[in-house]
């Protein structure tokens, strides 16, 4: 379904054609030349592969890494930041503050405050970067530009509204003279996604996408909306991925609401729980697939996916999501409409009811699945796995083109959940929206019983070659670099480096602070480099708390 302000462009067939099509040489010479040196987006590159390149740190050698420098910010906070580095400075965030520190000494550059009063943990995701500028939002709905030299304030917009529980954790991404976000907020009464596309330079809005439509068939896919019970979900929180070559944005959608109680969102409500893939020009919808359908589980599509060619030639959106599966998405489709145009016979495939999903090769269990069926009631508990906040949060897969493995981490962590009566529910604007007996996310198993998987998948099949079951959930980014080596962070405080074709560990170093943020790999000072954002305060985790830092390590 597209937003209306495109229907006069889906008209004009031959101008859609060449709008979406033509790739200027100087926009193919930015796509391209991304240097192996640098991180430069939250999952590495557009395509969102957070795969480095770089080989000076090996199987062979990497028992020698050791911790060079720390980056203390001094906050305590929920860091689930992804940092970017970009010729030799790292970017960061926490929940009011835009840091810029040197990739090598860890040394501060600069740091931007901008003061947010609205209630929430403090999470926030990262920056995008173009145009010697960093971009990110803020609690609050404002949406800033800053230039990398100082911090120093470029444009500033509003795009969200906190009053109604809307929020902007995400990292954006930036291509092609357009900086693209997306607002949170699903769990809250009444609010729904929105995707912007703002211009690098302004700040001006050039397109914007409801992820659910206000009206035609996948506006009518929310069968029992009213006033008391409108149409609530499909916010957005994790970044996008990209693909250039053919100009799609995809996106991962969160769940409908109310959370849990599925008698008062029936229907398919389209489209939460989804893939959008969205030409990022014009903000048309060119197709889109629903994996998990009929959540009642809280279950988000909730990480961008790896847009991905395999060994086997197949284009694939690779997709992890939390109810622990992994989804291999056929998108060889997405560039088919490109190619033919909005004209041609492929057209009315997407966009429209009961058509166009792109097809899923193949959905694979990276975790423990319990009860999965089995439906919630008001008269006890019902105990699920993954849990309300289990499978795979907010970091997405990653994926070595030449091992042809995606490796995801999981959280395993099962959730109980007892309703309210649904004559009971009444929603108001700006509160939570979720249909428990005690409007809270259900009764976490106990510590004890918590763990993770890190897990290998052949990316063509999507079948297992290795797994690891870990003692605690997986929360933080998994990286992948040159000579075959996994990285990974735990919430016990260990960061650890894996043979990729195997699942050995062959290091570990204990920061002794819990991490559920970024691990980027990069070159700076011609050497590789690989650092972690660690640190985690939540009520969400029941961690040992510290400050939010950054460590970076080097071979001597």
């Amino acid at each position: 379904m597209i937003n209306t302000s495109n229907t006069a462009k889906l008209a004009i067939g031959l101008s859609v054609l060449a709008a979406i099509t033509l790739v200027t040489a100087s926009v193919r010479a930015r796509t391209s030349e991304m240097s192996d040196a640098d991180w430069m987006t939250y999952n590495r590159n557009l395509q969102g592969d957070r795969y480095s390149p770089l080989k000076e740190i090996t199987t062979a050698n990497v028992k020698a890494l050791k911790p060079i420098a720390t980056f203390d910010t001094g906050e305590a906070l929920a860091f689930e930041t992804g940092p970017i580095v970009v010729d030799g400075t790292m970017y960061f965030t926490t929940y009011q503050t835009t840091y810029a520190v040197d990739a090598v000494t860890g040394q501060l550059k600069w740091r931007s405050y901008h003061p947010v009063n609205t209630a929430g943990e403090g999470s926030h995701r990262g920056v995008a970067y173009a145009d010697g500028m960093v971009f990110r939002g803020f609690n609050d709905g404002h949406f800033v530009a800053m230039k990398v030299t100082d911090g120093s304030v470029v444009w500033e917009k509003v795009v969200a509204d906190p009053a109604k529980g809307e929020s902007l954790p995400m990292a954006p991404l930036a291509w092609d003279g357009k900086v693209f976000v997306g607002n949170a907020g699903s769990e809250f009464f009444g609010v729904t996604g929105r995707i912007y596309a703002l211009d690098t330079r302004t700040g001006d809005q050039i397109w914007m996408f409801h992820t659910v439509p206000d009206s035609g068939p996948a506006g009518a896919t929310w069968t029992n909306k009213s006033n008391t019970n409108p149409p609530t979900g499909a916010g957005l929180w994790t970044t996008f991925s990209l693909d250039p070559a053919s100009g799609a944005l995809y996106a991962a959608t969160g769940n409908p609401g109310p959370d849990f109680t599925l008698a008062l969102h029936p229907g398919d409500n389209l489209y939460a729980n989804s893939i959008l893939a969205l030409d990022a020009r014009s903000g048309t919808l060119l197709g889109y697939v629903q994996p998990i359908k009929h959540d009642y589980h809280d279950w988000d599509m909730d990480a961008a996916p790896a847009i991905i060619r395999t060994r086997g030639g197949r284009e694939l959106a690779v997709a992890g999501a939390k109810d622990g599966l992994v989804y291999g998405i056929d998108r060889a489709r997405i560039g088919e409409v490109v190619r033919k145009g909005f004209g041609g016979p492929s057209s009315s495939k997407f966009g429209l009811l009961g058509e166009g999903e792109l097809p899923i090769q193949y959905q694979t269990a990276a975790t423990r699945r319990l009860n999965v069926d089995v439906p919630l009631n008001d008269q006890q508990f019902t105990r699920f796995a993954p849990g309300q906040g289990g499978g795979m949060v907010w970091n997405g897969p990653a994926y070595h083109p030449e091992l042809n493995l995606i490796y995801t981490a999981m959280v395993d962590w099962a959730t109980s959940v007892k309703l309210a009566p649904v004559s009971t529910l009444t929603g108001q604007p700006g509160h939570p929206w979720l249909g428990t007996h005690d409007s809270n996310f259900g009764q976490q198993d106990p510590k004890s019983q918590w763990g993770g998987d890190l897990t290998a998948l052949d990316a063509d099949s999507g079948k297992i070659r290795w797994q690891l079951h870990t003692s605690t959930p997986l929360l933080g980014g998994v990286t992948a670099t040159g000579d075959g080596l996994v990285f990974c962070g735990d919430l016990n405080g260990d960061f650890s480096a894996y043979d990729g074709r195997t699942g050995k560990q062959l290091w570990t170093h204990h920061i002794g602070q819990a991490m559920a943020a970024g691990v980027v790999s990069y070159q700076a000072g011609g050497r590789q480099h690989i650092a972690v954002a660690a640190g985690l305060k939540s009520q969400n985790w029941p961690v040992e708390t510290g400050t939010a830092r950054i460590v970076i390590y080097r071979l001597p």
